[in-house]
């Protein structure tokens, strides 16, 4: 595969390596060894039941953060290949991107960010580096996954550089300061084009999926999206492509296509980008002022005004918010009564802590609330706050 490699492209026989020394492996690359670390990793199986929107026990259709993260690896794939890029890396990137998110989506995170103000702070993605450097325990010779160089710069900074030229790093989450290398990860550049590929990935997948599980939900219907940028057109079409169509056959074509024109005009930007930009190396691609992979202009302008009907018709919609609080509130307790006594943690967490409210007693409550899924998070506190035949 690597004959076939663009020059600007994310080579594994020149892999920085890792922090770790270990030798290569005869029969995977560094990128594939990576992909198959994350896959069997605890932290990757622990998303099947972390919310994506729709929290996990609400319906087995709905997507969570594993169904996500297997998604923007199938899309990052395509991408990669299209593109003559490493596709090992650009999966490797998709499928830890979400590795650090706690249980309840974004408003679990919302509440770890607020609990931990005085303590570090919280960042789903610095918490990603977190458990691929440190908090993964599979291996006698390390701690962490041990990944090498250019994933854990795909998974820290696949979103865009973290920091401006020449600054200090005083901003940055406590979670990528605490890793000794951070340094090294070159914060103030772009990142390689194979996990640009992966962040684009992200927003395609969401995008879609979110449109599906809110029809299939019963949030939204299809007769709301026909006035919706993008979506009304694909839809119209699909229905005079097949007259009579409806259901979730409709869905299911409708988002089909959408994902399609998406793939399509990231492909067409990006190789205008990298035509107009006359990249010829990965040094290249990590020194330009903007992304090489993105979307049109036309399509992140149809994209906004999406995630605009998304937010007002489905985000925001109370029973989406009802269930986001119900997470919040469990978490807040959780982490108060952790942080009062914890020795009320598990015994395997004891050494970790240093007393009640203790600076490393907050950040062990918060990495044990983070690594939950929303069922272990409910249960915990259903043993902690729920008495049953008391009162």
């Amino acid at each position: 595969m690597t004959a076939t490699l663009a020059p600007y492209a994310c080579n594994p026989a020149h892999s920085r390596g890792r922090h770790y020394r270990q030798d290569e492996s005869a029969m995977r690359t560094p990128f594939q060894r990576d992909r198959d670390r994350i896959i069997h990793c605890s932290a990757f199986r622990r998303l099947k039941e972390k919310t994506q929107v729709f929290v996990a026990h609400e319906g087995d259709y709905y997507r969570t953060r594993l169904t996500h993260s297997l998604e923007v690896a199938q899309i990052a794939r395509t991408l990669a290949r299209a593109l003559k890029v490493d596709e090992d890396l650009a999966e490797a990137t998709a499928l830890a991107h979400d590795l650090g998110h706690p249980p309840f989506g974004h408003s679990g995170e919302d509440a770890l960010a607020s609990l931990m103000e005085g303590y570090g702070g919280f960042d789903h993605n610095a918490q990603t580096l977190r458990v691929v450097t440190q908090l993964e325990k599979r291996y006698p010779q390390f701690d962490g996954l041990n990944l090498a160089w250019e994933t854990l710069e795909g998974v820290v900074k696949h979103n865009g550089p973290l920091l401006a030229p020449g600054e200090d790093g005083a901003k940055l989450p406590w979670a990528i300061r605490a890793y000794e290398d951070w340094k090294g990860l070159e914060l103030d550049h772009w990142t390689s084009i194979e996990a640009q590929i992966a962040a684009l990935s992200d927003d395609i997948a969401y995008n879609n999926h979110d449109i599906d599980d809110g029809l299939r939900s019963g949030l939204l219907s299809v007769e709301q999206l026909m006035d919706v940028p993008l979506v009304g057109d694909v839809f119209r079409t699909c229905q005079a492509r097949y007259p009579g169509l409806t259901g979730d056959v409709l869905i299911h074509e409708a988002v089909r296509e959408m994902i399609g024109l998406m793939v399509s005009d990231v492909l067409s930007e990006t190789r205008r980008r990298i035509e107009e930009s006359g990249i010829d190396s990965q040094a290249s691609v990590r020194a330009q002022g903007d992304a090489i992979v993105a979307f049109s202009d036309d399509m992140t302008e149809r994209l906004a005004g999406l995630r605009r009907f998304l937010y007002a018709n489905m985000y925001l919609h109370y029973k989406v918010k009802r269930a986001k609080e119900k997470g919040k509130r469990i978490v807040r307790d959780l982490f108060t009564g952790f942080l009062d006594d914890p020795g009320l943690l598990p015994t395997e967490f004891h050494p970790e802590t240093d007393g009640a409210r203790g600076r490393q007693t907050a950040r062990t409550v918060c990495d044990y609330i983070a690594g939950m899924t929303d069922r272990f998070a409910v249960s915990e506190h259903r043993k902690l706050f729920h008495v049953e035949g008391w009162g």
